[in-house]
């Protein structure tokens, strides 16, 4: 028979991984589109979590009520380590040198996870970001992590 202390012990780490567990999964689920009035930006990705060698689909959407002006046609997107090295950014489409989005406005973009360097990407954690400006002059920012696995 095993020691009432040993079952507490058991059934309390049962529960309070459960309740960890839950708690976990809805900070994970959080809406990266939040529309709010004045200057806005927002990075959307349809999941968090992908498999290495899966296309990661981008969304950046002007989520606010003014329009957001780009120096060039990537919209400053960028896609880094968590150390802030740069991994990967679009090519610049020569013919469009300056954009801009209007509120509720969305440009979509594709990384198929291979890097500026042609290596591809490692599994880990990537800041993918995108900023603008706005109609006074200000620079509006936003980003969100995603998980590459095996």
């Amino acid at each position: 028979m095993l020691a009432k202390s040993l079952v507490i012990s058991i059934g309390i780490g049962v529960i309070a991984g459960f309740i960890f567990g839950v708690y976990l999964i809805d900070v994970k689920i959080t809406s990266q589109l939040v529309f709010v009035d004045g200057p806005s930006i927002s990075v959307v990705t349809e999941k968090s979590d992908f498999k290495i060698g899966e296309g990661i689909s981008v969304k950046i959407v002007n989520s606010g009520t003014v329009p957001l002006t780009y120096s060039d046609s990537t919209y400053d997107l960028r896609i880094t380590g968590l150390s802030g090295i740069l991994m990967f950014s679009p090519v610049v489409d020569k013919e469009n040198l300056s954009s801009s989005l209007e509120p509720g406005e969305e440009i979509n973009f594709s990384w198929n996870q291979v890097k500026n360097d042609g290596d591809t990407a490692l599994e880990g954690l990537y800041k993918i970001s995108a900023k603008g400006i706005d109609d006074q002059g200000n620079v509006i920012e936003k980003s969100t992590t995603v998980t590459i696995w095996k």
